[in-house]
């Protein structure tokens, strides 16, 4: 059953029940294992943000003290951990990973236009667009810095190609920019490289750094791609049953933005005629009144479009937790399956 979320009256969302656990606990055993080499890591990525350009320090903290959870660098300290690292290369590549994270946010909030950013005003509202691309370009040049430092080709190889991937998915997603005619698979596509490619490459360069075989090396990429499809899944359905002090941003965002989500692919493939043409206006059209919103999500909840969203989240996350059978059982282990469901019951 899903929800409707109140606010003076009129429903704004979608709440939607999950079965795993809370949000809050599936993160605890990956925190608390990753907490020393996290604050290495917190202490080189302030280091590293330093510039004599004042702006440079400026926009980047404004979004890097924000409150993000840091999942993707210690999705790459919990990469070497299960692999048994005993070296240093782990802290510059988890910094970098998270650079290049904020690089991307950075440079996504201006192509989307967005005003909010992780519950505060977005970067390129305070600095304008130019700053926020500019800052963004800068953390990249310092995540490949750090990657070299580290010396290992095989590292900068994971990275510098999750580099190329992420852009083309970027590009991948303007040019689908809302068509209602986006398939599933299409759509699946962009996400994989737009922001699964992340999850994988942060994953993957653990066991790389630890030169682990490349079976090992391979199951932990197909965890981390797996779990990035989930998250982001989840991410679509929230944007319509999310709250909005959760999201960092406000429910909707998506639908004012006219972006393509899974929600919407399935709302408009399995509507009627009147529906599709609602679907266009609001979205390729831009034409939103008053109202329109609640329509989405009447239309969506006739059509089980946010569960059969977090349905597929669901899948890829079994998929994220198989990746792993090849480990024998261990503390890493055991958080890198807590975190799937973390990434899955974040609607609580």
């Amino acid at each position: 059953m899903v929800a409707p979320l109140y606010k003076k009256g009129r429903a704004l969302g979608l709440v939607i029940p999950f079965d795993e656990k809370t949000s809050e606990s599936g993160l605890e055993n990956l925190v608390a294992l990753v907490a020393s080499d996290m604050n290495r890591v917190n202490q080189t990525i302030l280091s590293r943000t330093g510039s004599d350009v004042a702006m440079i320090p400026e926009v980047a903290n404004h979004l890097i003290s924000s409150g993000g959870k840091r999942l993707r660098p210690m999705l790459t300290l919990a990469g070497a951990g299960l692999c048994g690292y005993k070296g240093e290369g782990h802290i510059r590549l988890a910094a970098a990973v998270e650079f290049m994270h904020t690089a991307t946010l950075l440079h996504d909030d201006v192509v989307d236009q967005s005003d909010m950013r992780r519950g505060k005003l977005a970067a390129r509202m305070l600095w304008g667009n130019e700053a926020s691309v500019l800052v963004g370009d800068f953390l990249l040049g310092q995540a490949f810095r750090m990657m070299v430092e580290v010396g290992s080709l095989a590292c900068l190889d994971v990275l510098s190609v999750a580099a190329t991937v992420i852009a083309e998915g970027e590009v991948m997603q303007l040019s689908a920019a809302k068509d209602t005619e986006t398939t599933e698979d299409a759509y699946l596509a962009v996400i994989r490289a737009k922001t699964a490619e992340l999850f994988a490459a942060a994953a993957e360069v653990g066991p790389t750094v630890a030169n682990r075989p490349k079976a090992e090396i391979e199951a932990c990429r197909a965890y981390g791609m797996n779990l990035g499809v989930a998250f982001q899944l989840v991410d679509d359905a929230l944007d319509y049953g999310g709250q909005s002090a959760k999201l960092g941003k406000n429910v909707g965002d998506d639908f004012r933005e006219g972006k393509i989500t899974l929600p919407v692919v399935l709302s408009f493939r399995r509507g009627s005629e009147s529906e599709r043409a609602f679907w266009k206006r609001v979205l390729e059209q831009g034409e939103i009144a008053e109202g329109d919103l609640e329509t989405a999500l009447a239309t969506m909840k006739k059509h089980r479009a946010l569960e059969d969203t977090v349905e597929r989240a669901r899948h890829y996350g079994a998929m994220a937790r198989d990746a792993l059978g090849l480990f024998p059982d261990s503390p890493w282990k055991r958080a890198l399956l807590d975190t799937v469901d973390f990434c899955i019951a974040r609607a609580h």
